[in-house]
């Protein structure tokens, strides 16, 4: 096993904060829809189903954010056990003010195409592009991405 390089962890703050917003507006919505008159059942079960999936979500977020990111020389993975990308499939980084990333994150374009995933809050997986951040923190991200864009470029210079 590879030893850890970089490390990005959830600022509690950030993490209670997105979790609390996001449950309230789903108990929010459900109590809207609970309160429609029943002569509007489809309206009532929509919005209902909308706060239910809002609910949901928070509680997706509070299980995402238990977990970390780590960096290695091989690999980009969290501690959960998903590899997020290996080293060896990043074609590159991005971390410009209008780059299609995380909050406080970066993007990593991939050679190859990955499946699906997403842990909110922390990453997301789709295709070829894997966005890292969210509820951490800048500085750790930013280490984390010049980290990465330092290992590709060991790769490329073929060290």
């Amino acid at each position: 096993m590879s030893d850890v390089i970089a490390t990005l962890h959830p600022r509690p703050a950030r993490r209670w904060l997105g979790i609390t917003i996001q449950g309230a507006l789903g108990l929010l919505v459900i109590s809207v829809g609970l309160a429609l008159p029943n002569d509007h059942m489809l309206t009532k079960f929509a919005i209902l189903a909308a706060g239910g999936f809002m609910a949901f979500g928070a509680f997706q977020l509070y299980r995402a954010t238990e977990h970390y990111i780590e960096l290695t020389r091989t690999e980009l993975r969290d501690s959960a056990g998903h590899v997020l990308a290996a080293v060896d499939n990043i074609a590159g980084i991005d971390r410009g003010a209008f780059a299609f990333k995380p909050s406080q994150g970066f993007l990593v374009r991939l050679h190859d195409a990955q499946p699906r995933h997403w842990a909110p809050g922390l990453w997301w997986r789709m295709g070829r592009f894997v966005g890292v951040g969210g509820v951490t923190p800048a500085g750790e991200g930013k280490f984390m991405a010049e980290m990465l864009a330092a290992l590709i470029a060991e790769r490329e210079a073929g060290l």
